[in-house]
C-alpha cells in the first residue's frame, strides 16, 4: 500500500526515466521509485525545510530504500494502456474526500481495522525490506480515516495518553505489533512525524494530526528514550520557529509524551526543551502546566534522581522566587508550588554527597536585599547543606571572606535558629566559628567594614551558645527525687524509728495517717469478703457453666473450624480477585482522578514532612540533649565513672546539705513569725 500524506488516500506508479514535473502537483520518487503513504502527492510548492540536521538523513534513506524496493510490473503491458489505466483510476480518487466526524471517539469506532491489516499486509508484500514504508503507511492511513476537529496543539484538557487511549483493543494491538517489528526505523520514523505534523501546519486548512499523534504515543510508550536522542537538534528547531507559537507547542507536545512512561526522559525533555524557552510567554504556560502533570503522574520521585544538578537547578530558584522576571504571577506561583519536588529531585539520592556543590550558589544569593521568600528559602536551603554534607563547612570557610554579606545572613538565621539545630551541626560549627574568629582578627586591621564587625559580633553570641547550657530541668527533678528520699531516711534514722520520725509526726497531725489507716482497713475486710466469697461459691458457678456452656461451646468451636475453612477459601479468591483487578482499578483512578486530589495529596506529604522535619525532629534532637547532658555531668561528677558508692555519696550530699538548709530556713521563719507576734502584743 502506498497512499499520500494529503486527502487522496491513493499511490500512484511513476515510470522510470520520467522526470518529474516540479510545477506541478506530484512529486515523483526519482528513478521511478514508488512513493509510500505520505511521501506521495506532495503539494505544488515545495515544502518547508524545517531543520537541515534531523530529518535530511531519514528523508535521504526513505528514497534510497523506495528506490531498491520498487516492485516488478504484473506483466508486460503497452505504454499506452498503461498510460491511460492510471488516469482514469486516479479521477474518481480525487473526487472523493474522507468523511469528517464531529468528534475523535466516532473516527475511531468507524475506523475499519481489516481495512488496515489488509493494505498493511499488502505494503508489507510489496516492500518486504523496508520497514520505513510500513510504518509510515500505517501513520498515513490512521492520519486519513481519523478525521475529526483538532483540539489545539498541546491537548492540555485531556488525558496524559490522549488521543491513544481511545483506541480499541484490536487496533492497539494492530499498532504494537507493525511498532515492534520496525524497531531499527523508529527514530527516524518518531522524527518523520513530527516533521510531517509541522508541514501540514502550513497549510491553510491542515488536516487534522491524530494519526501522527498516535504513533509517536504508541512509538514513545515503549521506548521513551528515543525523544531523547536527538534533543540539541529538536531545540535549533524550536528556537527557528520560536515566532509560530503552535509550531512550538507541536514539537514541546510530541517530545514531552516520552515523560508519561519515563519519568528521566520526560525530565530531561524538560530541562533541554522547555527549559530554555521558560521566558517566551506563549510557551511558558504549557511548560510549567507539563511540569506540574509529569510530578503529579509520578509520585516515586526515586527514578529522576541524576537528571538534574545545579546548573539545571537554580535557573528555576530564580524563576520561582524573583520577582518580575519572564512569568507572570499565577504562573510563578504555580512552580513555586513545584518547587520542593524540584529540590528533591536536584538533591538526588545521596544529598550527603552533593549538597556541598549548591552551597555556593546558595549563599551567593542570600543577599540583604533579595526579597524576603527567596531569603527564607535560601537560609533554609543552606542549613540544610551544613547539616547534611559536612563538606558544606568546609566550601562555607573557603568563601567566607568573599562573602562577608551573605554569610551575616547565615549566622544571624543559625543564632536565632539554634536551639532547633541539630547535636551534630552545633558540634561541628565549633571548629567553623572559631576559624570565622580567627579570619576577622586578622581582616580588622584591612577592612572595617560594617558586615565583618556584625559576623564579628554574631560569631561571639554563637560561641557563648556553644559554652551555655540550658535550664536543667533534669538535674532539678533528680534533685527533687533525692532530696525526698534522703530527707525521710535522715528523719527516721535520726528519730531510731519511723512512728517517731518528724514525717511520721506531721502525717498525723495532718490527717492523712488515720485516713490512711482507715482506706486500708476497709480494703482489707471488703478483700476478706471478696475471697470467701469466691471460695464458696466457685465450685457452683463453674459446674453450672461446664453444664450450660459445654455443648454450646463444643458446637461453636465445631462451627468455627468450619467457617474457618470457608473463609479461608473465600480468602484465596478474593486474593486473586484483587491481583487481577487491583492494575485495572489503579489505571482507571490514574485515568479519571482530577489532578487536584494528586496535588492535595502531594501537598499533604509536604505539610506532614515540614512537621517532622521542624518540630518532631528538633523536640527529639532536645530531649536527647537533656538526656546526655544529664548523663555527662552525672559522669563528670563521679570522675568518670557512675558507682553504687558515687550515687550514695551523692544522696548522702544533698540530704545533709537540704536539712541544714530546711533547718535554717524553719529557724529563720520561726524568728520572724515571733518578731511580728511580740510587735501585735
Amino acid at each position: 500500500m502506498a497512499s499520500n500524506n494529503g486527502s487522496a488516500g491513493k499511490w500512484e506508479v511513476v515510470k522510470k526515466g520520467r522526470k518529474s514535473n516540479p510545477g506541478g502537483g506530484k512529486s515523483g520518487g526519482g528513478n521511478g521509485a514508488r512513493k509510500a503513504l505520505g511521501e506521495s502527492n506532495q503539494p505544488s510548492r515545495p515544502p518547508i525545510k524545517m531543520s537541515e540536521t534531523l530529518f535530511d538523513g531519514f528523508e535521504k534513506v526513505g528514497k534510497k530504500q523506495n528506490k531498491e524496493q520498487v516492485p516488478p510490473p504484473a506483466e508486460p503491458q503497452s505504454k499506452k494502456p498503461s498510460s491511460n489505466k492510471p488516469s482514469k483510476k486516479s479521477q474518481p480518487s480525487s473526487t472523493t474526500t474522507p468523511t469528517s466526524y464531529k468528534t475523535l471517539e466516532e473516527a475511531v469506532k468507524a475506523l475499519d481495522i481489516g481495512d488496515l491489516k489488509q493494505q498493511l499486509a499488502q505494503s508489507q508484500t510489496l516492500f518486504p525490506d523496508n520497514p520505513s514504508v510500513w510504518v509510515k503507511d500505517l501513520a498515513g492511513y490512521l492520519n486519513l480515516k481519523l478525521t475529526a476537529p483538532d483540539n489545539g496543539p498541546t491537548l492540555s484538557s485531556y488525558a496524559s495518553d490522549y488521543p491513544y487511549c481511545l483506541i480499541g483493543k484490536e487496533l492497539r494491538g494492530v499498532i504494537k505489533g507493525l511498532v515492534a517489528r520496525c524497531g531499527n526505523v523508529l527514530p527516524d520514523f518518531f522524527d518523520y512525524c513530527v516533521s510531517t505534523m509541522l508541514r501540514e501546519l502550513d497549510k491553510q486548512p491542515g488536516e487534522p494530526l491524530h494519526g501522527y499523534r498516535v504513533c509517536i504515543q504508541a512509538v514513545l510508550q515503549d521506548k521513551p528514550k528515543i525523544a531523547t536522542q536527538n534533543l540539541l537538534e529538536y531545540l535549533e528547531l524550536l528556537r527557528s520557529v520560536q515566532n509560530r507559537p503552535v509550531k512550538c507547542l507541536t514539537i514541546m507536545w510530541a517530545l514531552g509524551q516520552a515523560g508519561f512512561y519515563d519519568l528521566s526522559q520526560g525530565l530531561r525533555v524538560w530541562l533541554g526543551i522547555m527549559l530554555p524557552v521558560l521566558g517566551i510567554k506563549s510557551l511558558s504556560a504549557y511548560a510549567i502546566a507539563y511540569l506540574e502533570r509529569l510530578l503529579l503522574l509520578h509520585t516515586n520521585l526515586t527514578k529522576g534522581f541524576g537528571i538534574m544538578g545545579p546548573k539545571e537547578f537554580f535557573p528555576l530558584l530564580d524563576f520561582a522566587f524573583m520577582p518580575k522576571n519572564a512569568l507572570s504571577p499565577s504562573l510563578q506561583e504555580q512552580l513555586r508550588c513545584l518547587y520542593p519536588r524540584l529540590k528533591v529531585l536536584a538533591f538526588g539520592a545521596k544529598p550527603e554527597s552533593t549538597l556541598h556543590t549548591y552551597l555556593p550558589s546558595f549563599l551567593s544569593r542570600a543577599t540583604p536585599h533579595c526579597p524576603d521568600d527567596m531569603k527564607r528559602e535560601l537560609l533554609s536551603s543552606m542549613t540544610e547543606c551544613l547539616c547534611v554534607d559536612v563538606q558544606s563547612l568546609g566550601v562555607w570557610r573557603q568563601l567566607y571572606t568573599k562573602h562577608l554579606p551573605q554569610s551575616s545572613l547565615l549566622l544571624n538565621h543559625l543564632l536565632k535558629s539554634w536551639n532547633t539545630l541539630p547535636p551534630k551541626l552545633r558540634k561541628n560549627l565549633e571548629e567553623t566559628i572559631q576559624s570565622f574568629r580567627v579570619t576577622n582578627d586578622e581582616m580588622r586591621d584591612t577592612n572595617e567594614s560594617q558586615d565583618l564587625q556584625e559576623c564579628n559580633s554574631l560569631c561571639q553570641n554563637l560561641q557563648v551558645k556553644m559554652r551555655g547550657h540550658g535550664f536543667p530541668w533534669s538535674k532539678l527533678l533528680l534533685v527533687l527525687l533525692v532530696f525526698t528520699a534522703g530527707f525521710i531516711a535522715h528523719d527516721v534514722r535520726s528519730h531510731g524509728s519511723v512512728a517517731d520520725s518528724t514525717t511520721a509526726m506531721y502525717l498525723r497531725r495532718s490527717g492523712v495517717t488515720a485516713g490512711s489507716q482507715q482506706a486500708w482497713s476497709k480494703i482489707t475486710v471488703y478483700t476478706q469478703q471478696g475471697f470467701s466469697w469466691l471460695e464458696k461459691n466457685t465450685p457452683h458457678y463453674y459446674s453450672e457453666c461446664v453444664r450450660v456452656l459445654g455443648p454450646v461451646f463444643e458446637q461453636g468451636v465445631e462451627k468455627t473450624k468450619a467457617a474457618a475453612v470457608v473463609l479461608s477459601e473465600k480468602t484465596l479468591l478474593f486474593i486473586l480477585w484483587v491481583k487481577e483487578t487491583t492494575p485495572l482499578v489503579i489505571d482507571w483512578v490514574n485515568t479519571n482522578t482530577p489532578d487536584g486530589v494528586f496535588q492535595v495529596l502531594a501537598y499533604l506529604k509536604e505539610l506532614l514532612i515540614f512537621v517532622q522535619q521542624n518540630y518532631v525532629l528538633p523536640a527529639l534532637a532536645y530531649v536527647s540533649d537533656l538526656l546526655q547532658r544529664a548523663w555527662t555531668n552525672l559522669q563528670d561528677s563521679c570522675n568518670g565513672e557512675v558507682s553504687v558508692s558515687c550515687l550514695r555519696g551523692h544522696a548522702l550530699y544533698f540530704t545533709n546539705s537540704t536539712w541544714q538548709l530546711l533547718q535554717h530556713t524553719t529557724s529563720a521563719i520561726k524568728t520572724w513569725a515571733q518578731e511580728l507576734l511580740t510587735r501585735a502584743g
